[in-house]
C-alpha cells in the first residue's frame, strides 16, 4: 500500500471510538478521529438541559463498566482530570410496601441486609465478583478460546440462563426484586436466555470498584480521553458528519463507531451480497423515553437507602418489572414501567446550585415510540417518593425519535446498539470469524454493535482496533 495521509481514520468519538483511536495512537499509528457534532463524547455528554447551573447527563449516568473496564482502567485518565465518587450504595430498590433491598460496595453487608436471601446472594455472587479479574477480558469481548476455562464454564452456567429462571433462587421479594432491576438492564425481556448474565456482571463489580458518578458529568470520561488521545499526538476533526468512505482522507485503515444500518450507507458499496445481507437481518430492540429534572431538593424516597444510592431501580416486584419489560418488547407500552433513576447531585455538589438537585431517569418503551411518558414515569417514581412532583422546577424529555437525532447509533431509541440477546450476544453484527472485520479490507466496525455490546467500556473499540492492527500493522 503506498503512502496514505494517515495510518487509520476513526469515525465517531463515543467510548469505542475514542478506545479504537487511543489503542491504534498507543501502537504508534497517525490517527485522525472524526466527530459529526462539535462536541466529542457520543453517549459521554452533558449539557444544560433544564436551567442554568444544572448539568445533566444527556445519555450514560452511572459508569459502573467505565472503571472495570480492562482497557480504560490501564489508562492515565486520572492524569487528565477525571475524578470518580464512588457512592457506598450503588444501587437501591424499593418495593411498593415499604421495605427495600439495595447493592452495597460491600457484598457481606448487601448480603446480610437480604436477610432470608443471605446465602442465595452470596451462593450467586461471590464466585462471579471472585472470578472477574479472569474473566473480564473474556466476557467482554469477542467469541474466543477462553484463557481460563474453568472460570468462564462457571460464569456461563449462570450467565447463558434467563434471569427469571435465576431468580427463582430467591425467596423473598426483596431479593427477586433486586435482582429484576439488575437484569433489566439488558433491555430484553427478562424470559430471554442469556439475559441473566447484565445482572452478574452490574452486581459482582458493584462489590469490586462500585458504580462511579464522574464529577462533572460523563462528558468529564469524554474529555479526559479525548485529553490522552491528543497527548499521544492524535488529531481530531469535529462537526463532520461522514455520509460516504469518499468523504475520507486517504489512510490504510477505516473504523467506523456506527451501528449496521449507518455502515451500509457509509461503506455498502465496498461490501459482498452477504455480508451486506447480514447486516440488513440485524435487529435493533427496545428504545427508552428519558427525562431530566432539575429539582429544589432532593428526591424524598420513602425508603432510607434510596435517598442515598447513586442509581435507584423503580418497578417494584420480580413479576411487575418482567411484565413491564414483556410489554413493552411485544410493542406496548407499560402502564408501570420499569424506571431507572440515577441522582447525581445528591454525590456531586457540581451538578446543581447549593441547596438544589438534579434527577435523571428512562424508561424503555417500543422501537421508534413517539409517546410521551413523562407522566407515566413521574407517577412511578411519586409511588416511591411522595411529594416528588413538588419538587420538580423544569424538566427536558427525549423520545426514542429525539435520542435518535442526538445520536445516529441510538436506533429507535436503541442505546445498546442491537439487541443483546443470545441471537446477537456474539455474532454482532454478523456471523464472522472476526466480528469487527466487514468484508472489505481495512473497514472495521467498532461500535457497540460487535461485541460485547452497549455500555461505557470501550472494549469494542479495543478489539477492533487490535484486529486492525494485527490484520494491517
Amino acid at each position: 500500500m503506498g503512502k496514505t495521509e494517515y495510518d487509520a481514520i476513526v469515525v465517531g468519538s463515543g467510548p469505542n471510538g475514542l478506545a479504537a483511536a487511543i489503542t491504534l495512537q498507543q501502537a504508534g499509528c497517525s490517527v485522525l478521529l472524526i466527530e459529526g457534532k462539535d462536541t466529542l463524547g457520543g453517549g459521554m455528554r452533558s449539557e444544560t438541559l433544564t436551567l442554568p447551573g444544572f448539568t445533566h447527563d444527556v445519555c450514560s449516568a452511572i459508569h459502573p463498566l467505565a472503571i472495570a473496564s480492562p482497557f480504560f482502567s490501564k489508562l492515565p485518565l486520572e492524569k487528565h482530570g477525571l475524578r470518580y465518587i464512588l457512592p457506598d450504595i450503588a444501587a437501591a430498590h424499593p418495593l411498593e410496601d415499604g421495605s427495600e433491598a439495595f447493592l452495597d460496595m460491600s457484598l457481606d453487608v448487601t448480603a446480610h441486609a437480604l436477610r432470608h436471601d443471605e446465602q442465595a446472594y452470596r451462593n450467586l455472587i461471590k464466585p462471579v465478583a471472585d472470578m472477574w479479574p479472569d474473566l473480564a477480558e473474556d466476557v467482554l469481548g469477542p467469541l474466543s478460546i477462553p484463557r481460563h476455562p474453568m472460570a468462564m464454564a462457571r460464569f456461563g452456567i449462570h450467565a447463558l440462563r434467563s434471569a427469571k429462571a435465576i431468580s427463582r433462587r430467591f425467596s423473598t421479594p426483596q431479593g427477586k426484586g433486586l435482582w429484576a432491576g439488575m437484569a433489566a438492564h439488558g433491555i430484553q425481556p427478562l424470559s430471554n436466555l442469556s439475559s441473566a448474565a447484565i445482572g452478574l456482571v452490574l452486581m459482582a463489580n458493584a462489590h469490586l470498584k462500585g458504580w462511579p458518578v464522574p464529577v462533572g458529568g460523563s462528558q468529564s470520561i469524554a474529555n479526559a480521553l479525548v485529553s490522552y488521545f491528543k497527548s499521544l499526538g492524535g488529531t481530531i476533526q469535529t462537526g463532520f458528519f461522514v455520509n460516504s468512505l469518499r468523504d475520507l482522507p486517504s489512510s490504510k485503515a477505516v473504523l467506523l463507531d456506527v451501528t449496521p444500518r449507518q455502515l451500509l450507507q457509509i461503506a455498502g458499496h465496498t461490501f459482498s451480497s452477504l455480508y451486506t445481507w447480514q447486516l440488513q437481518r440485524y435487529r435493533y430492540g427496545m428504545g427508552v423515553f428519558k427525562i431530566d429534572w432539575a429539582l429544589n431538593g432532593p428526591v424524598p424516597f420513602t425508603a432510607p437507602a434510596c435517598r442515598i444510592a447513586g442509581t435507584v431501580h423503580l418497578g417494584n416486584t420480580f413479576d411487575e418489572i418482567a411484565q413491564s419489560e414483556y410489554e413493552t418488547s411485544t410493542g406496548r407500552h407499560a402502564d408501570k414501567p420499569f424506571v431507572l433513576l440515577a441522582q447525581q447531585s445528591v454525590f456531586d455538589p457540581t451538578r446543581a446550585p447549593a441547596g438544589h438537585h438534579t434527577a435523571w431517569a428512562y424508561c424503555h418503551v417500543p422501537h421508534g415510540s413517539t409517546r410521551d411518558m413523562t407522566e407515566v414515569i413521574e407517577k412511578q417514581v411519586e409511588r416511591f417518593a411522595p411529594g416528588f412532583r413538588d419538587r420538580i422546577m423544569a424538566r427536558h424529555t427525549m423520545n426514542t425519535v429525539q435520542m435518535h437525532e442526538h445520536n445516529p447509533n441510538y436506533i429507535g431509541g436503541d442505546i445498546n446498539g442491537g439487541v443483546i440477546d443470545l441471537g446477537q450476544l456474539f455474532t454482532r453484527p454478523a456471523l464472522r470469524l472476526s466480528p469487527y472485520r466487514t468484508s472489505a479490507k481495512g473497514i472495521y466496525i467498532c461500535s457497540s454493535s460487535t461485541p460485547p455490546g452497549g455500555g461505557v467500556h470501550g472494549m469494542c473499540g479495543f478489539h477492533a482496533a487490535r484486529r486492525a492492527l494485527s490484520d494491517i500493522f
